[in-house]
């Protein structure tokens, strides 16, 4: 397990990036939330006192702090009160039952919670079968008594600073281990490769904070000290989420694919002034080239700019910039700055260019490690190079395209069938606004593709018959879906990503009826 590390060589925690920003401009803004506004002077003593609380609660370096809240600025200094004393956040996803939470306290080993009020009763139903989170505290407690002086703590920047507990799209979720170092050479690397301009200060995700994209997005502005405007939690809206880049002057901003489709549909989006808009951003899910072609007729004063990696990443390894938008559609780019990459087969042989294979990467930004989990962290990183799990192939001008997920290939009568090609092309059909593919049993080929779609029109959904043809023109026969169902939305999890499991045992039955 990674501890507090050692003192050497300590050079520049998350911490120190929020202190120097509130040197340099104390009365800048630093957060923007739905309650509050707060300068960085007012932000970095608000971490002092809360992390000086902590301390006298029994927090040292390298205890865990779970942080359970909706998105805000309490949010964001619970952090870095934790990290001001060399503790280790662990962010929790609110939307978790108790279950799920008490899983994520017990394996991390959390001794303390902060939490939203709201969530009081599940927490406590949480501890109780994980008892070891004895302290609770609530978020953005102002009356809390506390020296607002700092104290510094002596803390390496190789040290643990974040817990991220991945998706857990199937079993249990894994606890990625993220330094500090991890992390601020993350936000150095985007900034040099995207070329962050003067002006380009005011960022903004739609991501919940919980999600590495929520985190390690905003550092780029904390280093610099720009602005951070953190949108509510809860359903999206498209119409006040285009309202608050307007009247927040959002330079930069990233969402999943589902909201820029929702932020695409608004009524009037031309006629908003969103001239300071100057890059907008998109990763966590697949986009359809169709989606894509949208957004860059939307946005035309922007760059529109594909971000690639996972948590365990810290999290982007590949941009593709806008210069590149039209000309690679659909490609998710080449390395950022920092970051090697292979592709290779399971033996861990290079394959020739345009061969799918496996990505695998080596970079300072990649984890340290799974949190208590040696034998998943060696399997990930066999052959000394982490193994995304990402299908890729890459072109003679070494642009890399994601074709699947190593577990969601589907295998039919011994032809791969990359779901993310099938679903890039049916994502086309004027009547389709969202695809995914799935594979289901079958006594014949081992197992067949389901195509579940969202229609666009639910009073006009395609038949059956309509996506066949449709796929008849642009697929080849074994990948063609042999059944189709509908449903009003995809399942997501937090980060965006479609829940395949869910969508396999609700339909791989009904394929069974129809085979």
């Amino acid at each position: 397990m990674t501890g507090s590390g050692s003192i050497t060589g300590r050079g520049m925690t998350m911490s120190d990036m929020l202190a120097r920003s509130a040197r340099r401009g104390p009365e800048d803004t630093a957060f923007v939330d739905a309650r509050s506004r707060r300068t960085y002077r007012e932000v970095d003593e608000r971490v002092t006192r809360l992390g000086n609380v902590l301390s006298a609660r029994g927090v040292e370096a390298g205890d865990r702090v779970a942080v359970l809240g909706r998105n805000s600025t309490d949010v964001v200094e619970a952090w870095l009160a934790a990290l001001r004393v060399g503790a280790i956040a662990v962010p929790v996803n609110f939307r978790m039952v108790a279950d799920e939470i008490a899983y994520v306290l017990a394996d991390s080993g959390a001794t303390v919670v902060l939490r939203d009020e709201e969530f009081t009763d599940v927490v406590d139903e949480a501890r109780r079968a994980a008892p070891g989170a004895a302290v609770v505290m609530t978020l953005g407690d102002d009356d809390v008594e506390a020296s607002g002086v700092y104290r510094e703590q002596p803390v390496s920047d190789d040290a643990a600073a974040f817990i991220m507990y991945t998706s857990g799209t199937t079993g249990f979720p894994k606890g990625a281990v993220l330094s500090h170092r991890n992390l601020y050479l993350h936000a150095f690397s985007s900034m040099a490769t995207l070329g962050l301009e003067g002006d380009d200060r005011v960022w903004m995700s739609a991501a919940p904070l919980f999600h590495i994209a929520g985190l390690s997005g905003m550092l780029p502005a904390l280093i610099t000290g720009g602005t951070v405007v953190i949108p509510p939690s809860g359903s999206f809206d498209p119409t006040a989420t285009v309202r608050t880049l307007v009247e927040e002057g959002v330079t930069s901003c990233f969402m999943v694919p589902a909201q820029w489709q929702a932020i695409c549909a608004v009524p009037d989006l031309a006629g908003q002034d969103l001239s300071r808009l100057r890059r907008i951003s998109w990763g966590a899910a697949p986009a359809s080239t169709t989606l894509l072609k949208t957004m860059i007729a939307a946005f035309p004063q922007a760059e529109v700019c594909t971000a690639f990696g996972q948590t365990e990443c810290s999290p982007v390894t590949t941009y593709l910039r806008g210069e590149d938008s039209i000309r690679k559609i659909g490609s998710i780019g080449t390395p950022m700055i920092g970051v090697e990459v292979r592709v290779v087969d399971e033996e861990m042989n290079d394959v020739p260019r345009g061969t799918v294979g496996e990505i695998v990467y080596r970079s300072p930004m990649v984890m340290t490690e799974y949190w208590n989990k040696p034998e998943e962290t060696a399997e990930a990183f066999r052959g000394g190079w982490f193994h995304s799990g990402d299908l890729v192939r890459e072109d003679d001008d070494g642009y890399l395209y994601v074709v699947d997920r190593v577990k969601d290939m589907i295998i039919s009568g011994g032809e791969n069938i990359y779901c993310a090609e099938v679903e890039n092309v049916l994502s086309g059909h004027p009547k389709i606004v969202e695809v995914a593919l799935i594979g289901v049993p079958d006594d014949r080929w081992g197992e067949t593709p389901l195509a579940v779609v969202v229609a666009r029109d639910p009073d006009d959904a395609p038949t059956d018959a309509e996506v066949e043809a449709f796929a008849r023109e642009h697929l080849a026969a074994y990948k063609r879906p042999r059944h189709v169902r509908h449903v009003d939305a995809l399942p997501r999890n937090p980060g965006g990503k479609v829940v395949k499991k869910t969508l396999r045992e609700q339909f791989a039955q009904a394929a069974d009826q129809h085979r």
